[in-house]
């Protein structure tokens, strides 16, 4: 069976951490969407280390790890990884595998996502500048190149033929920036990719579940910058939710057993897009600050604001989550009063359902308050150690999305994780 781990926000909701202390109860850990614009922060022997694609198992021992076809790889950010990840001790050769359907970043596609971005002008919609929606745009366009294409003699020929279609496209936006340093990079980057484990990804996954390997797979990004579900188009290029498992991967939907959803104790955003709980204030400030809330990938600094419960009850229906993890709590701790959406309020209408477009009218969150903790719970091992004002944050939230928070992190540490009794 297949267990999933997603965000249920708009990324940067910790799965990093989250992967890394459930994945030593699986045998294959497999990425099935997304690109390097995904950041999963781990912490291993008091070192971070921040993974772009390799699965937030990898350092686990005997554990597989699969980049799925779902992915679309950059090839050297990919080398780079693997260095850091060597550096500590873990045999790549053996623990790592790549499907050969997932398609490649191409240097060209990074300068497309730069010249289409600056082309928006004060209507960017964020992008990481990391090539992801054009290398997505070729692979449904039905142009792209994938990483089993690296073992046919005519993948130089591939390259540049299409190289030269993004040619034209970039002479369309004016786009005169050299990348020719960015192709010697590339093709030195697709040498090391060669000698890694390129695997027929769907083969390689449901064999392991037919010889009863217990399977977690590893999403990137959050349920709400899902390209069909999202606030669109402030989105990524991707399916974000647990219906992506089984495209991204090639395992069927009865496969897919627990649902494990990811959400900060409060929210954060990267880029632009709506956001109805952004504090843009003091307190908004405080969030950030404490919560070191800089994008992993990026550095770019976060919005912060109030835990919306119409987008995480809207994330949690659509995923079909089973099981909550609630990231973040210890970033609340100095806080006299929380605050909790609980429904918009749209052209004077309130409502509890995401609208279609959230950039066609105003939205209002209508809030309701808690009293805050004011006590350190970083310490704190079990959920009887914790204060009771945290209780009752954490039982209305599960009373309002119908399923209910399982785990707790209460710090950066690797150990910093409360199980709710239950």
């Amino acid at each position: 069976m297949v267990d999933v781990i997603l965000g249920l926000q708009w990324g940067d909701e910790g799965k990093g951490k989250i992967v890394d202390y459930f994945a030593a109860n699986y045998d294959v850990v497999a990425r099935f969407q997304g690109g390097p614009n995904a950041g999963h922060t781990l912490y291993v022997e008091d070192k971070k280390i921040v993974l772009h694609q390799i699965p937030s198992g990898v350092f686990h021992q005997g554990a597989v790890n699969l980049i799925g076809n779902g992915v679309v790889l950059d090839p050297v950010t990919l080398r780079r990884e693997c260095e850091t990840v060597a550096g500590f001790g873990v045999d790549l050769k053996k623990n790592l595998f790549i499907s050969e359907r997932t398609h490649i970043i191409l240097p060209t596609h990074r300068a497309l996502d730069k010249a289409a971005e600056i082309s928006k002008g004060n209507e960017k919609i964020g992008s990481t500048l990391k090539g992801i929606g054009p290398a997505y745009m070729d692979k449904t366009g039905r142009n792209g190149l994938r990483v089993g294409d690296l073992l046919n003699k005519n993948f130089t020929t591939s390259y540049i033929k299409l190289r030269l279609k993004h040619q034209r496209l970039l002479d369309n936006y004016s786009f005169n920036e050299e990348i020719s340093g960015w192709e010697e990079e590339f093709f030195d980057a697709i040498e090391f990719l060669k000698t890694l484990n390129i695997v027929n990804g769907e083969y390689f996954i449901n064999d392991k579940i037919q010889q009863g390997k217990k399977v977690l797979a590893e999403g990137a990004q959050g349920s709400m910058l899902d390209i069909d579900f999202g606030t669109f188009p402030f989105v990524t290029s991707s399916n974000t939710i647990s219906a992506g498992v089984c495209s991204g991967l090639g395992v069927a939907p009865q496969k897919i057993k627990e649902v494990i959803g990811v959400t900060k104790a409060y929210c954060t955003r990267v880029g632009s897009g709506p956001f109805p709980t952004e504090l843009e204030n003091e307190t908004g400030e405080e969030l950030r600050k404490t919560g070191n809330e800089f994008g992993a990938t990026t550095g770019r600094p976060r919005r912060c604001g109030w835990l919306d419960l119409v987008a995480l009850k809207y994330a949690c229906m659509i995923n079909g989550v089973t099981q909550v993890v609630m990231t973040k709590t210890d970033v609340l701790d100095a806080f006299d009063t929380l605050s909790i959406c609980t429904s918009y309020k749209i052209n004077k209408e309130e409502t509890t359902q995401v609208p279609f477009q959230m950039t066609f009218s105003p939205i209002e969150p209508v809030y309701r308050q808690f009293k805050g903790w004011n006590t350190a719970i970083t310490s704190a091992t079990d959920f009887g150690g914790l204060p009771q004002e945290m209780k009752a944050y954490i039982e209305f939230i599960n009373k309002s999305i119908n399923t209910n928070v399982h785990y707790i992190s209460n710090g950066p540490g690797r150990n910093q994780i409360i199980k709710v009794d239950k």
